[in-house]
């Protein structure tokens, strides 16, 4: 499988590490992807979420039973990602079929990958945004609770969507809607703003 150029997409824009906890704060469901050597794969996973600021770290849940967790482990890299609206039947299917049972299931679903520059682990095409992490060991989480946490080293965002370290869901075009994750195949795509005023303390 052939990687795609993401540099050549103008809305692929970098975002200020101090804001990228901002691209989880919403509970998106979250495409994972790792590479060792040669091999590529990408999961989805519900149960992400941003761990602290400075430096900023995430968590995510992989399963024993998933071939990108070993790929995580043997690389010490993941990258997280924000599948959109036009794109959940994929993310259903990188949920469902294992690349243990089908060791060409990227090509077989026909996923696009791309890496950004200066980056190695691959990232997937039509995505809002995308988080590139360096494994923080913790063998204990890892075994017991399969809970993985990971020190963001680089994220982007596609600014029709994302920009000045703010979502802007309700301006960009509906196909740029994150999903959440329900069960059984069924999602909502992220909803109308409310503005709340922040009361002075």
């Amino acid at each position: 499988m052939d990687l795609i150029s993401g540099s050549a997409d103008p809305h692929f824009q970098p975002v200020a590490l101090e804001k990228a906890y901002r691209l989880l704060n919403h509970g998106p469901t979250v495409l994972v992807s790792a590479a060792d050597g040669a091999e590529r794969n990408v999961m989805a996973a519900a149960w992400a979420c941003a761990l602290d600021f400075s430096p900023p770290k995430v968590t995510v849940v992989l399963d024993k039973a998933t071939r990108t967790r070993a790929l995580v482990e043997a690389s010490g890299r993941f990258a997280l990602q924000l599948p959109t609206v036009p794109i959940a039947a994929l993310a259903v299917e990188l949920g469902t079929l294992s690349a243990l049972q089908h060791p060409d299931k990227l090509a077989r679903l026909g996923v696009q990958l791309f890496e950004a520059p200066g980056q190695q682990t691959p990232l997937v095409a039509g995505c809002a945004a995308w988080l590139e992490c360096r494994l923080v060991p913790e063998p204990h989480n890892q075994q017991s609770y399969d809970l993985f946490i990971g020190e963001v080293t680089a994220a982007w965002a596609d600014d029709r969507v994302f920009r000045d370290g703010h979502w802007h869901f309700e301006t960009a075009p509906q196909a740029l809607r994150t999903l959440h994750y329900v069960a059984g195949g069924h999602f909502y795509a992220i909803g109308e703003a409310i503005d709340v005023p922040v009361p002075k303390v």
